[in-house]
């Protein structure tokens, strides 16, 4: 999985751990303690009044009982795909692959306390933001 000059090759990898589960599954069981680890040993040593932890995988993931809040940011599969298109190079099967590995919309807004729509206007998504990041503040000190 390693490209001509040592790096991983990520498109690659995508291939394989999207197209066998089996793959997915060993991948993740060597990965996922590592990142926990990572992510509680960074959010321990973090400051500032609260802490995003972006976890991709989180809905279903032991980690979500380790968070006060989770915040899902959220669009419609048609700009999911159309997204992973763009930013990987991916075909549209391949993108299609991706996102069915993962917890679906459904189950990822089912676990959400809070949601951002990032499928629209950036304005609106932006005061959004700026709300749920004064709702935190008051929250963590109040």
């Amino acid at each position: 999985m390693f490209a001509d000059d040592g790096t991983l090759d990520r498109a690659a990898m995508r291939r394989v751990i999207f197209s066998d589960a089996e793959a997915r599954r060993r991948l993740e069981a060597i990965l996922h303690p590592v990142i926990r680890d990572e992510t509680i040993r960074q959010a321990e040593a973090a400051g500032g009044p609260y802490q995003l932890i972006v976890v991709p995988l989180l809905a279903g993931s032991p980690l979500a009982t380790l968070m006060d809040r989770i915040l899902v940011v959220d669009c419609d599969e048609s700009t999911q795909i159309r997204r992973l298109m763009a930013r990987d190079a991916e075909s549209e099967g391949q993108a299609r692959r991706m996102l069915a590995a993962q917890a679906s919309r459904e189950d990822r807004l089912a676990i959400a306390d809070d949601v951002i729509d990032n499928g629209g206007d950036l304005a609106a998504t932006r005061d959004h933001v700026e709300a749920l990041h004064r709702q935190y503040v008051e929250l963590a000190t109040g």
